[in-house]
């Protein structure tokens, strides 16, 4: 019982010291996804090139979505005529190179670790379209989507809501859209961010808390000893670099954590001995933990399914290396002890932090009121 709420005090600790910062980057997200037109983020990507993969991965960093939301809106943008290395660009973007994962990752390791987060992005999207125009034929892509036009579930029209790179309102929702603005003479830009702020929240508390919950169990309940047996940490170092780049997505995958969720256990994971790109695969594994691989072939079948899951993977690793790497050669790595993790270290004082938190509380609070407001106007079904 001391283990069980230990676990749970170390995982508030974390959460109350992360919560300004994770405030902070829903509130940019929600700002891009206002301020960003909607149009530009439904224009065809049916080629794949740089500048349709530059755009997908752009405007996937704009979204600003968990993992399931990212994987429907890349369904939908692949239904819709997009490419499917493009639409999984955008995946990948939606959830790996948004700025509430920045923020949370700075505050926790330090922003060596965002830069390599960054980085590495751009290197396994390279590696993941290179992957795809070799072993994922025409053939198997024409299947693939027609799996996808079949299995037109509810997750396909989420997917198409939250503003895909190749998503399009339905004939009503552009009729709704246009009666609004008829409605309307100018678009109520406070209430759509409070609106895009909640509507960020409402998708990722669950992954966002279950990710402290789960870093705080493993904290309190797995001994350092089964960590560090876990990754290579002498010997050659080449197979020190590919072994912690490989087992840091296979955790992510059985600890189930998505998105931001990921990030108190990268600071477990880094404590105990894996290596600098082993944490930043870990981070990428949260497009390949079990149940999504299971929605992978729900949507594009078992055949393209299992090439994608194992693209995914392998592009991972590659980019853990490739980043541990360069980071090496430009003496960017952290050196010396490594501090203890999130968990263990964060304490609850009143100091900067607790102000900081208190200014986020406000401002939810105000974007809360903003959008309640909104809700009660005769306009807001338009919505």
């Amino acid at each position: 019982m001391h283990a069980l709420w230990l676990s749970i005090y170390h995982a508030f600790l974390m959460l109350w010291s992360t919560a300004w910062a994770l405030v902070l980057g829903f509130i940019i997200s929600a700002g891009l996804q206002v301020f960003v037109s909607k149009e530009r983020m439904t224009r065809m990507f049916g080629l794949t090139n740089p500048r349709t993969i530059g755009l997908a991965t752009l405007f996937g960093a704009a979204s600003s979505s968990c993992s399931y939301a990212a994987v429907a809106a890349a369904r939908s943008a692949f239904q819709q005529g997009a490419t499917l290395t493009v639409a999984l660009a955008f995946m990948f973007a939606s959830t790996n190179l948004v700025v509430e994962l920045g923020t949370v990752l700075w505050v926790l390791m330090g922003w060596q670790f965002v830069l390599a987060e960054i980085i590495g992005a751009f290197v396994l999207i390279s590696v993941m379209w290179l992957f795809m125009s070799i072993f994922f034929s025409r053939n198997l892509e024409s299947a693939a989507r027609n799996h996808a036009k079949i299995d037109n579930g509810a997750g396909g029209s989420r997917a198409t809501s939250t503003g895909g790179p190749a998503g399009r309102a339905s004939g009503s929702e552009r009729v709704n859209h246009h009666s609004c603005h008829d409605h309307e003479s100018a678009p109520n830009k406070p209430a759509q961010l409070a609106n895009a702020f909640w509507m960020d929240w409402s998708m990722l508390w669950k992954e966002i808390f279950g990710g402290f919950l789960i870093a705080g169990f493993l904290s309190a309940f797995v001994p350092a000893d089964w960590w560090k047996a876990l990754f290579i940490q002498s010997g050659n170092e080449w197979l020190r670099l590919i072994e912690n780049s490989a087992v840091g997505p296979l955790i992510a995958l059985a600890s189930f954590v998505c998105s931001v969720g990921n990030i108190p256990l990268a600071t477990l994971l880094w404590q105990n001995g894996i290596s600098f790109g082993g944490v930043i695969s870990f981070i990428y594994g949260d497009l390949i933990v079990v149940p999504i691989i299971l929605i992978y072939f729900k949507y594009y079948g078992a055949r393209a399914a299992t090439r994608i899951a194992v693209i995914l993977y392998a592009s991972m690793v590659i980019a853990g290396v490739i980043v541990d790497l360069a980071f090496a050669a430009l003496n960017l790595i952290p050196r010396g002890p490594r501090p203890m993790s999130a968990m263990e270290h964060a304490t609850l004082h009143w100091n900067y932090t607790a102000w900081l938190n208190l200014a986020a509380l406000f401002v939810c609070l105000v974007l809360w009121f903003l959008r309640s407001r909104e809700d009660r106007l005769p306009h807001a079904h338009c919505h």
